[in-house]
């Protein structure tokens, strides 16, 4: 069936016709002349057919395509294809891409695949395994263009033509010296504005930003964002240019340090791999940890209310049990928010270690006004089911509306304190705010709302406990 033949039907439609045909060549045209993303929308759809699909595609059209899968698509595919498929593809790939994909196999599996590149490629791929997990080396990609600052600007454009075709982008042009340090980086645009004669060292303006191949490749993000760039060149220790990194990989980053930070704000390690496809045993590890620790930590709650009740409080007025669950989760909540807000606005740059005061100040003011809101709810709860005779609390309802009142105020207060606080405490320690999540700042609260709470119980009800 050819791809004529097919015309009028949808391009869903001319696909299932195509693939199950013999001859493979309308197939191939079909697929090579779709949208990459529909492409790999039909191998998210059709995965009995993912490796062929891929084998009937032109290698740079294939190679466009498997790198905007996802990894574990990525993995089924490069399973399935034949090992000259899977050569082809490998050696194809970016660099960078590439690596991404191999750091995600077991060390079997890399081993394996690393026989079947080239020596160069080979050679290229190694050179970025071997710099730390999580570092700018992993990202960045040799595939650049650099001219010396004696060069001139035709001479700059002859390099362009006989290196670009295989670069990663030739948006910017980097500058070096005849030891390989880096000078400076120029826009390609001001070069096309330039003379042909004009040397690149009257356009330099000694602006450029370079990240470092130790540097984690959260910060490369925070550099990304804070300069507007397509691409930034990475140096050594000696500022040696070693590749440049791209915006593509930094926005796959970004996705991955946004789901790894939902995970972890969600008390839980992040999975570090798609949920799927981890084995249980790993998921539980994964999980069991924070559950222990937040597990031990609401202990403490018991053992407050252990100490209070001791104190005649419970025994005496049975009804401020009731309350415990809504004067608590108040607070957790209210933790909970501030928490989520500072760690978004970190992560966004809008807030930096520096401005705690300024935090500080903002969440005991708008703690006060939440409690305060809160608490008139309450007290008016108290006292409408003790008019309507909803629920007798007894001779001291009024002292018992009155606790609720205050409890809220200092429970929501500290709530939005210890939310806030946390993410930047954490941040100053080189830890991942992420980690200050929602259930152990919950959990922390619980335990000191309950201390608040029995506290102003006790000074309210002083006089009638020893009476």
């Amino acid at each position: 069936m050819s791809v004529e033949e097919t015309e009028g039907l949808s391009a869903e439609e001319q696909f299932e016709n195509l693939i199950t045909a013999t001859d493979k060549e309308p197939l191939q045209e079909f697929l090579n002349d779709q949208n990459i993303s529909f492409v790999a929308d039909l191998i998210y759809t059709h995965t009995d057919f993912e490796a062929e699909i891929i084998s009937n595609m032109a290698i740079h059209r294939a190679v466009s395509v498997f790198k905007i899968l996802d990894t574990t698509t990525q993995k089924q595919i490069v399973k399935e294809l034949p090992s000259f498929k899977t050569a082809e593809l490998l050696n194809e790939l970016p660099a960078d891409d590439r690596t991404d994909f191999l750091e995600e196999l077991p060390k079997e599996a890399i081993r394996e695949l690393i026989k079947l590149l080239t020596s160069e490629e080979r050679k290229i791929t190694l050179s970025l395994l071997g710099w730390p997990e999580d570092s700018v080396g992993r990202l960045m990609t040799p595939d650049y263009v650099y001219v010396y600052e004696h060069n001139t600007v035709e001479e700059v454009f002859t390099t362009i033509r006989r290196v670009a075709k295989n670069s990663e982008t030739i948006d910017v042009i980097y500058i070096i010296n005849e030891k390989g340090e880096l000078i400076d980086d120029i826009r390609i645009r001001d070069v096309i504005l330039a003379a042909p004669n004009t040397r690149i060292d009257d356009l330099l303006d000694g602006r450029v930003v370079a990240l470092n191949v130790h540097d984690d490749q959260e910060h490369a993000n925070e550099v990304f964002k804070m300069n507007n760039r397509v691409a930034l060149p990475v140096v050594d220790d000696n500022n040696i240019l070693l590749g440049i990194v791209t915006i593509d990989d930094i926005l796959w980053v970004a996705t991955e340090e946004f789901g790894e930070d939902m995970q972890k704000m969600g008390g839980s390690e992040a999975l570090g791999e798609p949920y799927l496809d981890i084995s249980l045993l790993k998921l539980i590890k994964k999980r069991v940890g924070w559950l222990i620790a937040l597990f031990l930590s609401e202990m403490l709650t018991a053992s407050a209310m252990q100490h209070y009740q001791e104190t005649g409080i419970f025994k005496s007025f049975i009804d401020l049990v009731i309350f415990i669950p809504l004067i608590t989760s108040s607070g957790g909540n209210s933790g909970s928010q501030a928490s989520s807000l500072i760690i978004q606005a970190m992560a966004l740059g809008e807030v930096t270690i520096a401005d705690w005061w300024r935090v500080m100040r903002r969440e005991i003011v708008t703690g006060l006004s939440l409690g305060f809101i809160l608490g008139i709810i309450g007290f008016i709860r108290v006292c409408a089911w003790q008019f309507l005779h909803v629920y007798d609390y007894g001779p001291h309802w009024l002292a018992m509306a009155t606790i609720i009142f205050f409890a809220l105020l200092g429970i929501l207060m500290w709530g939005s304190l210890i939310g806030s606080m946390l993410p930047i405490v954490l941040k100053s320690l080189k830890q991942d705010p992420a980690t200050s999540s929602a259930p152990f700042v919950a959990t922390l609260v619980d335990v000191t709302g309950i201390i608040i709470y029995c506290s102003v119980a006790s000074v309210i009800l002083h006089n009638i406990l020893v009476a």
